[in-house]
């Protein structure tokens, strides 16, 4: 499922494509699940002849920026991607295109039709980006913030650090990630992390982020020590690249990876 360094990364590839430019043409598929709350005929009419101030993003969501409102915001949801390529055929599963003035495209794919693409006035103001918390990238909290935020919370950290309503961006493999690294339990209260261990989650939060941002979100580039390339599947057998035995439960509805040895 496309996190925030996933939507970090197609936001950046939609302004290099569109930013400053005028869009002279858009296609728009016939599906009123994706196109939610706006038939595409209007979010086709929103962008037609706009020229792209920029490309926002906030937590999973990301928008483009025109000289006029309304903004369109995109969800990728669970297989939602974006693509920017020259002339050819449309990608399989595409939702929306945009033609820019000098004939660069941009299309959302969703093969499992998750995604949502959605119109806002203002969509920092409005649902679904007015109940987020801060930014994991961009407004990560300082260690007393993000104390304060989890230390009135009795839920598993795991469960915490997944509510978006508290730090906006962070999903399933980045939460694992980051209490793998940070020696954290995923089933402990969150009110239960001491000063110490809360400085080590938000530290290790950050650098998790930022290198995963950094490395285009490409996953073969993460390094080879982290969680991420062994968390997968649910096996019996899984081990770290240090050895170390993983273990999957659920904690929060979700599957998590655990690794007892490490994490107390």
């Amino acid at each position: 499922m496309p996190e925030l360094p996933e939507v970090e990364t197609v936001r950046r590839l939609a302004e290099r494509v569109l930013r400053g430019r005028r869009i002279v043409s858009i296609a728009t598929a016939d599906d009123r699940l994706v196109f939610d709350g706006a038939a595409p005929r209007r979010v086709a009419a929103a962008l037609r002849g706009r020229t792209v101030a920029a490309v926002r993003r906030k937590g999973k969501h990301f928008w483009l920026e025109t000289d006029r409102r309304p903004c369109v915001l995109f969800h990728l949801g669970m297989s939602g991607w974006v693509e920017t390529y020259g002339d050819g055929a449309r990608p399989r599963f595409w939702k929306i295109e945009l033609v820019s003035e000098d004939g660069g495209r941009v299309a959302m794919t969703d093969p499992r039709r998750l995604g949502r693409i959605r119109l806002r006035d203002e969509p920092l103001a409005e649902p679904p980006l007015a109940g987020l918390g801060p930014d994991a990238l961009d407004e990560l909290p300082s260690a007393r913030g993000l104390a304060e935020l989890l230390q009135r919370r009795s839920t598993p950290v795991k469960a915490a650090l997944l509510d978006q309503s508290l730090i906006a961006g962070v999903g399933n493999w980045i939460a694992d990630e980051v209490l793998y690294q940070a020696g954290i339990d995923p089933r402990r209260p969150a009110s239960s992390l001491r000063r110490d261990e809360l400085a080590r989650l938000r530290s290790t939060l950050a650098t998790v982020i930022r290198r995963a941002v950094a490395a285009g979100a490409d996953d073969a580039r993460f390094p080879r020590t982290w969680l991420f390339h062994h968390r997968w599947g649910r096996k019996n057998d899984a081990r770290t690249a240090r050895g170390e035995r993983i273990v999957h439960l659920t904690v929060g509805g979700r599957t998590t990876a655990f690794v007892p040895d490490r994490q107390r």
